[in-house]
Parts: C-alpha cells; sequence; structure tokens
C-alpha cells in the first residue's frame, strides 16, 4: 500500500507561483513513477507533468511546458511542482499519483494509476 498526502494548493494571482508537495510512503518510492494530475471545474481529470523514478526522466503536458517543474526529493520521499507563471486556467484540484511498477514508459491516464493522493485545490484569479 502506498498512501499520498498533497499540500500546498491555495489562492493566488494570475501570473503567480505556487509548489505543491506529495509525501508518499513507500519502502521502494525511488523506484515509483510520481505524477500530478489535475481535474479543472466540470471537466475530466488531465495529466500534468511525471517523474519516472527507473531513469529520471520528466514529461510534461504542452499546455504546463516552460511554466511547471516537476521534482522529487528520494530521501524525502517527496514529489514537488513548482508552477510558476500561473495562469486562470490553471484553476483546479490538483492530486498526485503513484505508478509503482518500474517502467521506462510514461502513463498519462488516470486510469493507469492505482495510488492517489487526497487533492489540493488552486484557484487562479484573474
Amino acid at each position: 500500500q502506498v498512501q499520498l498526502v498533497e499540500s500546498g494548493g491555495g489562492l493566488v494571482q494570475a501570473g503567480g507561483s505556487l509548489r505543491l508537495s506529495c509525501a508518499a510512503s513507500g519502502r521502494i518510492f525511488s523506484f515509483y513513477t510520481m505524477t500530478w494530475f489535475r481535474q479543472p471545474p466540470g471537466k475530466e481529470r488531465e495529466f500534468v507533468a511525471a517523474f519516472r523514478g527507473r531513469d529520471n526522466i520528466t514529461t510534461y503536458a504542452d499546455s504546463v511546458k516552460g511554466r511547471f517543474t516537476i521534482s522529487r526529493d528520494n530521501a524525502k520521499n517527496t514529489v514537488y511542482l513548482q508552477m510558476n507563471y500561473l495562469k486562470p486556467e490553471d484553476t483546479a484540484v490538483y492530486y498526485c499519483a503513484a505508478y509503482t511498477a518500474m517502467t521506462t514508459i510514461t502513463r498519462r491516464r488516470p486510469d493507469d494509476y492505482t495510488y492517489w493522493g487526497q487533492g489540493t485545490q488552486v484557484t487562479v484569479s484573474s
């Protein structure tokens, strides 16, 4: 079992920044693919960014490239999402998810993930 706890959401003006954190349990966290998804109001959950533990490859959705950065601290079992130049369309509940099988393929579909955090709200005002 893997437990995930997100923190760091809040209200920010357009152009501002936030950093989300996701603390994970699990003895082999360093091998997990850790991924951020988001669910805007009234829309489906969508892929944001992933960090593969197997080979330290990061992947981003086109909508956040150049603005968001995913990172991880394996000693703390924590993954981060630094969000800069935020836009109103970034408003969503942000979730972290863990893919625990070792892989060199980045999974972008929510259905591929078994372990999820509770979500943290990010609201960007215009």
